[in-house]
């Protein structure tokens, strides 16, 4: 599906513009990307989850549907940085300062509802291109995983 695509490029480019713009998040475009590409895409998917910088990110997504605490930090901090910074000291006008508050405080309610991975003290799965993925299937057989009983 061509829309899909495009959307899928369209959110890739802000997720990036969203990694020197503090006030654009960059989880949730990366979120809706990866979404739109595995309805249009199967290549553009796999290259995604591939990425060095974005793939952990969504695989502890595709796997746990949680986004790791250092991520969240990161990403709050630099709203509150960077975002802050730019209205308080780069916006004049009473109007245009509403204006980027309100940006700031959508882009933390946007990471702030998204849920955080527990630390279990497991560690994390392993990186997309590292081998296998537990539970995924080898050559059509599937992996037995620990714990697994025999049928």
């Amino acid at each position: 599906m061509p829309v899909y695509k495009s959307l899928g490029f369209f959110f890739v480019g802000l997720a990036a513009l969203g990694v020197f713009v503090p006030l654009l998040p960059t989880t949730p475009f990366l979120l809706v990307a990866a979404a739109c590409f595995a309805r249009s895409s199967e290549r553009w998917h796999r290259w995604l989850l591939a990425n060095r910088t974005f793939g952990p990110l969504l695989h502890t997504w595709h796997t746990r549907r949680c986004i790791s605490r250092r991520t969240k930090v990161v990403a709050v901090t630099s709203v509150l940085a960077f975002g802050g910074c730019s209205v308080a000291f780069a916006v004049e006008g009473t109007t245009l300062r509403l204006i980027g508050l309100a940006l700031v405080a959508t882009g933390l309610a946007c990471v702030l509802r998204l849920r955080t991975c527990a630390d279990d003290g497991q560690p994390g799965p392993p990186a997309y291109g590292s081998g296998d993925v537990a539970g995924a299937s080898t050559h059509g057989r599937a992996k037995s995983l620990p714990g697994d009983r025999a049928p």
